[in-house]
């Protein structure tokens, strides 16, 4: 039996944007369910966060989210097992009020996962985990000494793994104590990665620009034959343009075809600007082909200077920004920790967002 893993999926992402929401349906309907339906696959696995937002929903968001991935889950007669995650819950501490099970009651193919269970896929039993919090601590860690299984799914916090592209976790369970699976399948964090027996899987689309150049999309379990095959999601909403004018013509800027640059969030990067009316007509060019939002950085030698030899690059993305100020910080502070809370307030920020 073939089953389709979906990492986080955070329906309402960005503020409930209309660009992100297009951008998931368009995963969905193009990349997802195509997939699913030419392999024959109907049981699906989400490993938590199925929405954004923690204390409340807008009413569009999850209009649309109903339409293009709840009822087609439905009407294709696929089940979906749901773990709960850290944003689906209202309290911090407990996972009795949260956001699917009081939103989505008509759905009868969606099993939510509130508490650790084993369920059997193919023959082959797997453990179920959700979120860990104070409440479920103590029977989730009996739940694991106890368990016969040999997979695991949940939405687990792991000390020493990536949550976004270089930027590590230094807090949370430390993986030892899931060294009895032969694999645990995690998500929560953003970034796909491995080490020995735990597999991040990271998320189906690009959700900040610390996911550019970062591949996301969904695995496939095969319960047979163990293995887990990924299936890349080819849309992106983060494009980075390197600009030097070098070996640049008119001709062949404004003759360019920018139609990929349409609803796309746009980064120049300007390594070399010796012609000023070649840049602009560039920049005219891919105004023309309406994106969403072009920043064009530049004037590298004004950047901060942390240590000698680094400097900070605008065409970085924030928390990649934010992990190289701390570390040229001389601060008596323990910089994971703080590196951790500043990553906290700038997820806080994404959600307020106009």
């Amino acid at each position: 039996m073939k089953i389709a893993i979906l990492g986080d999926t955070h329906f309402g992402m960005r503020n409930d944007s209309a660009v992100f929401n297009e951008l998931a349906r368009k995963f969905y309907t193009e990349v997802f369910f195509p997939y699913c339906s030419q392999h024959g696959i109907s049981n699906v696995i989400q490993l938590g966060d199925l929405f954004d937002r923690r204390k409340y929903i807008n009413f569009n968001t999850l209009a649309t989210a109903k339409e293009y991935f709840f009822s087609e889950l439905d009407r294709r007669g696929m089940t979906l097992y749901a773990l709960l995650g850290n944003h689906d819950i209202f309290y911090r501490n407990t996972l009795k009020i949260n956001s699917p099970s009081l939103v989505l009651p008509e759905f009868g193919r969606i099993c939510l996962i509130d508490k650790p269970s084993t369920i059997v896929f193919g023959g082959m039993p797997v453990d179920l985990i959700p979120w860990i919090c104070e409440e479920n601590e103590k029977e989730i860690m009996e739940f694991v000494e106890k368990s016969k299984s040999d997979y695991c799914f949940g939405h687990l916090e792991l000390q020493g793994f990536e949550m976004d592209k270089n930027n590590f976790c230094y807090h949370g369970m430390e993986a030892s104590m899931l060294a009895k699976y032969e694999q645990v399948i995690s998500g929560h964090f953003h970034h796909k990665s491995s080490r020995d027996n735990i597999l991040y899987t990271g998320v189906p689309y690009q959700m900040t620009w610390a996911d550019w150049n970062d591949p996301k999309g969904f695995h496939v379990f095969d319960t047979e034959t163990r293995e887990m095959e990924f299936i890349q999601n080819p849309h992106e909403i983060y494009i980075k343009i390197l600009y030097n004018d070098d070996d640049m013509y008119f001709d062949e800027v404004q003759n360019n075809d920018y139609s990929a640059f349409t609803g796309k969030y746009v980064k120049v990067v300007v390594e070399k600007k010796n012609n000023g009316f070649l840049f602009e007509t560039l920049i005219e060019c891919l105004t023309k082909a309406n994106p969403h939002d072009v920043t064009i950085v530049e004037n590298f030698a004004d950047s901060a200077i942390l240590e000698e030899g680094e400097s900070i690059d605008q065409a970085d993305d924030t928390l990649s920004i934010i992990d190289k100020v701390v570390e040229g910080m001389e601060v008596e502070l323990e910089k994971p920790k703080l590196k951790s809370v500043l990553r906290d307030v700038y997820n806080e920020a994404l959600a307020l967002e106009s």
